[in-house]
């Protein structure tokens, strides 16, 4: 019996003690497989990061058999590089398999199906090694970096969006949101495309706990997949909040709690050495206000003035000042009611600037107007001076004579696009890329402001508004700038206080009457837009918030009342979905995991 007992403990023991041998095993396995995720995730970040702008990963990757081991580290964005997770040593490296990239249409019934994108493949390895030097986990993640054009949308907002146009609209494109989506119309809001809110999406307003509808107000219809418009209902008056459930019958037409994608910071139309737009604009242009007069500079890349070209700009023939007129200048007259005070202004004549940009070379090394390197010019245009980056500076920057865009110089090439670009406030003076001339363009700034076809003199914008009368006026381009925040504060925690931003309805910045009444009678002037209208947040240097008609609401001593809202013949321009974009058009950033595996084999 004694020999039975003991041979029964020594049993016990012996597979307790393989049992546990086995568990930490497992322990260390799984420790190992996480620790090993966990440099796949941190390494494709940083993949992920490096295409924002224009970058793209370089380099190479370890070759032969024994990766990461000696001097085979490889180099650059391919190179090893080892992190310490969970008491493991985790080596990751990356591949880069041939092809990349390849331009492509998103496959249908992905998130942003249908969208041009260009697509790079890559391959992530990483190999968990545990405290005893064994290797615990070696796992493969290939995936997908797509880079897609953000001016494919009709609205695209790295921030709360809120829709809620007083008359009907339909927005005949994408609708998305890296915050919080409001829909609260006063009569009809269509949706055409894809619509889709990395936060949450809210039928009516954020301002205020309202939702107002009946049987023919206060319509939100949306097309499902089927081709079906349906309605987003309110429900007892009040704000209603969707979850991705409630939006099923719309077939995955409506998207919510969608990853957040990566898009561009707005520093990125700083006029700074290395920033995208400065370093590769083909024209930099600045008002220095520290000259007496202030002058118009051409800018180097380096940041430096370039004292012949800006010799040759400055006795270019234009509409600006004079007499004798000049393509490009400085003005301090236009009184901005919003901002509240005279806003010193780089004038450009474009017209007569194109003509000056052909007969004396400013792009230099022989560039022609109708050079396609980013698909078309894009100047880089910004004011010089001691408030430059300081909010409410009262800087801006405003381009005339833009209806047709190309020099008047017999024989000129015609640009195949154009791009203007401001870290400042930009003021577009009437007709802008009328569509019987129509070339891809678009402007990226602080914000955009509006001047109707009968803006005639600055002094007008001191005269009371009724007096301010717009004319129909017709702009083609896509809209890059920063827009106000309602509350004061993103998300929920913005709700019910108020201070309405405008809405998409008014992301333009009007100052004008384009509506009136004359006895019984109301006359309402057009104003219409094809484009892309694109937040990257709020305004840096612009600060009037948002007011209407002959409300004060920024308290200003000096007002002559702000505008009376346009007749909106607005619609999203679908020559953009059809690969004519702008030139050097922001593009946001998402990756897309093609597939995970775990190696048994060293690769």
């Amino acid at each position: 019996m004694l020999v039975v007992l003991m041979s029964l403990l020594t049993a016990y023991f012996t597979l307790t003690r393989i049992e546990l041998g086995a568990t930490q095993a497992s322990v260390r396995q799984t420790t190992g497989f996480y620790a090993a995720e966990a440099g796949l995730n941190l390494r494709a970040e940083e993949v992920r990061a490096r295409f924002l702008g224009y970058g793209r990963p370089s380099g190479t990757s370890p070759s032969g058999n024994n990766r990461c081991q000696g001097s085979n580290q490889g180099s650059g964005d391919f190179a090893c590089k080892t992190y310490t997770i969970s008491g493991r040593t985790v080596r990751t490296y990356m591949v880069e398999p041939p092809g990349n990239p390849q331009t492509v249409r998103i496959p249908p019934g992905e998130l942003f199906g249908n969208l041009e994108a260009q697509e790079y493949r890559y391959s992530l390895f990483s190999e968990a090694i545990g405290p005893d030097g064994r290797t615990e986990a070696i796992l493969e993640m290939v995936f997908k970096s797509r880079l897609v054009p953000v001016f494919q949308f009709a609205a695209f907002y790295d921030k709360d969006l809120e829709i809620n146009p007083g008359p009907p609209m339909t927005l005949n494109g994408r609708v998305h949101t890296n915050g919080d989506l409001y829909l609260g119309p006063g009569e009809i809001l269509t949706i055409e495309g894809q619509t889709s809110t990395a936060g949450r999406l809210f039928r009516g307003r954020k301002d205020e706990n309202v939702c107002r509808e009946t049987d023919t107000t206060g319509i939100v219809e949306i097309r499902g997949a089927d081709g079906v418009y349906r309605r987003l209902q309110c429900q007892g008056g009040t704000r209603r909040a969707y979850s991705q459930s409630e939006v099923a019958p719309w077939g995955g037409r409506i998207q919510v709690g969608v990853n957040r994608v990566t898009v561009p910071a707005p520093e990125e139309l700083d006029p700074d050495p290395g920033r995208t737009y400065f370093s590769q604009a083909h024209l930099r242009l600045r008002l220095n206000l520290f000259n007496n007069p202030p002058t118009v500079e051409v800018v180097r890349q380096d940041g430096n003035v370039d004292f012949f070209a800006t010799s040759d700009l400055n006795v270019c023939p234009g509409t600006i000042g004079g007499p004798p007129g000049r393509a490009v200048g400085y003005s301090n007259t236009f009184f901005d009611n919003r901002e509240g005070k005279a806003i010193q202004m780089l004038e450009v004549d474009l017209r007569a600037l194109l003509d000056c940009v052909h007969l004396r070379n400013l792009l230099g090394g022989g560039v022609r107007l109708d050079d396609a390197t980013y698909g078309g010019l894009v100047f880089h245009l910004t004011v010089h001076g001691p408030n430059s980056r300081a909010r409410g500076n009262g800087y801006g920057v405003r381009i005339r004579n833009g209806a047709y865009i190309g020099s008047s110089i017999p024989g000129a090439p015609r640009p195949r696009g154009l791009t203007i670009v401001s870290d400042q406030p930009a003021y577009i003076q009437g007709d802008f890329n009328r569509n019987e001339n129509w070339i891809p363009a678009a402007f990226l700034a602080d914000a955009i402001n509006i001047l109707s076809n009968a803006w005639d003199s600055d002094h007008r914008s001191r005269q009371p508004l009724a007096q301010r009368r717009a004319s129909e006026t017709e702009v083609n381009a896509a809209f890059l700038s920063g827009t106000d925040t309602t509350g004061g504060v993103e998300g929920v925690g913005g709700q019910d206080r108020g201070q309405y931003n405008g809405g998409l309805e008014n992301y333009p910045r009007f100052h004008e009457a384009w509506q009136w009444s004359s006895g019984s009678n109301r006359t309402f002037v057009t104003f219409t837009y094809r484009g892309s209208f694109v937040n990257l947040g709020s305004p840096r240097k612009a600060a009037g918030r948002w007011c209407y008609g002959m409300d004060n609401c920024n308290g200003y001593a000096t007002f002559h009342g702000t505008y009376e809202a346009p007749r909106r013949q607005w619609s999203y321009d679908v020559r953009f979905s059809q690969s004519q974009l702008p030139p050097l058009s922001p593009r946001f950033v998402y990756l897309k995991q093609e597939r995970f595996l775990r190696e048994f084999e060293r690769p």
